[in-house]
């Protein structure tokens, strides 16, 4: 059984987010030991719950179930008084209150920072949203497509393979990395707040975070003034840096320094390749990237995958297999750290959890972090116990 981690235990945490951006946000925080209050709209609450197939409940989607482990669900009309007074019942005794409703709307249902200081003046108040609430674009929605647009992520598969169409990554990257800027925004002020007593309003806008995070490495030569390189950086968008074929499907190879190199030709069988090639120095190595990996390319197919990837590891070289997506779940190391947990829901039946990818050698208390509650599931006991509601926590 993979037992809960109690470093955020008594950490009480308002959950009033939907998607993936803040859930994923609050899921971390409830993986990490927090009492988590995920309060919905009535009715079908958070989008996310119908974001593909359910099992048998409508409304509890797979990559819902996903985002939301741990959580006490509660469905709340905040246009409504006393649902209004219910969750500002919460806030009084809340620690974190996490939210992505833009400003405009919590001012007018009293919900934004300065009101809900006045009444917990230590509330860790973090307020996700798309754009900095200082700029042009403060009021507009955001969504992962949006914001893949806005950081010219877009413009990252054409320069690869030379089709001028702009794409998407097909994943809620921008939503997902978002939502660990986040957590770790959350826990810094959980920090702060043990230190000083102090509470704060902390905001993390999803263009800011993923234009840094993709500008890491792309912004480049712009790094520079004036520039001395084009945008993107070169070893990411070569159009030859792809999986290599191989007898029976492909295989991820990194060449990262000389010695991995040189060391690649030789166990291809090649060791004379690439001084015949006008690569036999450093320097020409370094400059005949593409020429390298065109010439891996050339000879990997005379191998099977299996073999390649005895050949490379033995040679401490990094490789993998490419899997589909499919298969990744008969992978042999996530089954051996238990990565995938077939569990047992009360109401959905058996399914798989994936487990929090960061292990802790101390602070567990043996229990198993609790399924995703279905839409409203802990009403009666949020609504006349509150944070009480916790005391009688599941184990199941």
């Amino acid at each position: 059984m993979s037992e809960k981690p109690v470093m955020l235990d008594g950490i009480r945490v308002v959950d009033l987010t939907t998607v993936v951006f803040g859930p994923y946000a609050t899921q971390i925080l409830a993986d990490l030991g927090a009492d988590v209050i995920k309060v919905e709209s009535p009715g079908a609450g958070d989008a996310f719950r119908w974001s593909g197939k359910a099992a048998v409940t409508p409304g509890m989607a797979p990559a819902w179930m996903a985002l939301n482990r741990g959580k006490k669900s509660v469905a709340l009309d905040l246009k409504a008084e006393a649902d209004r007074e219910v969750i500002l019942g919460l806030l009084r005794d809340a620690d974190v209150f996490v939210v992505n409703v833009r400003g405009k709307a919590l001012e007018r249902i009293g919900l934004d920072y300065e009101s809900l200081k006045a009444i917990n003046p230590g509330l860790i108040y973090v307020h996700c949203v798309g754009f900095g609430q200082d700029g042009p674009y403060a009021d507009l929605q955001a969504y992962d497509d949006v914001i893949q647009a806005a950081t010219g992520t877009t413009t990252l598969l054409p320069r690869v393979d030379g089709n001028p169409a702009p794409r998407y990554l097909p994943s809620l990257i921008a939503d997902k990395v978002a939502g660990l800027h986040a957590a770790y925004a959350t826990l810094a002020a959980v920090v702060h707040k043990q230190r000083t007593g102090e509470g704060q309003h902390v905001e993390v806008p999803m263009f800011e975070v993923f234009s840094s995070f993709m500008l890491l490495e792309h912004l480049s030569g712009l790094s520079f003034d004036p520039p001395n390189a084009p945008v993107g950086y070169f070893r990411q968008i070569d159009p030859d840096r792809q999986p290599y074929p191989t007898a029976d499907g492909h295989i991820s190879i990194v060449t990262y320094d000389d010695g991995a190199v040189q060391r690649m030709f030789a166990l291809l069988g090649q060791p004379d390749f690439l001084a015949g090639n006008g690569l036999g120095t450093p320097q020409e190595r370094k400059s005949g990237l593409a020429r390298i990996y065109r010439g891996i390319a050339r000879f990997t197919p005379a191998f099977t995958t299996a073999e390649l990837l005895r050949r490379c590891h033995e040679a401490q070289i990094p490789a993998q297999a490419v899997r589909d997506l499919g298969d990744v779940m008969d992978d042999p190391h996530l089954r051996e750290v238990g990565f995938f947990q077939r569990r047992e829901h009360p109401a959905e039946g058996p399914w798989y959890q994936q487990s929090a990818p960061v292990r802790f050698s101390v602070s567990k208390h043996g229990k198993q972090i609790p399924h995703p509650p279905l839409h409203s599931e802990h009403a009666d006991s949020v609504r006349n116990r509150g944070w009480k509601a916790f005391d009688d926590e599941y184990d199941g």
